[in-house]
């Protein structure tokens, strides 16, 4: 098992410390690429699946880098559906 079935495999498990580089690290691996909205867009960045045509919008956690549990089930949400097309 790869780090990246691993952090999957983690990530599925919807653990309380799944940090938001994890979450870049493995979006990127599913083929996500992270886009911010311009200069003025805070802390939301927007991640893109060109390939699936899909889209994951998130802010980034702060003041701390964990991400609450409301944004893994929704990401979990979203990548899980894009799976079954």
């Amino acid at each position: 098992m790869t780090k990246k079935d691993k952090l999957l495999v983690r990530f599925l498990s919807i653990p309380k410390d799944f940090t938001y580089n994890e979450l870049k690290t493995l979006l990127n691996s599913l083929g996500y690429e992270d886009s911010n909205l311009g200069k003025t867009s805070g802390s939301r960045v927007l991640f893109l699946n060109m390939i699936k045509q899909s889209k994951i919008r998130i802010h980034k956690p702060h003041p701390g880098n964990i991400l609450k549990k409301y944004q893994i089930v929704e990401v979990i949400s979203i990548i899980t559906s894009n799976e079954k097309e």
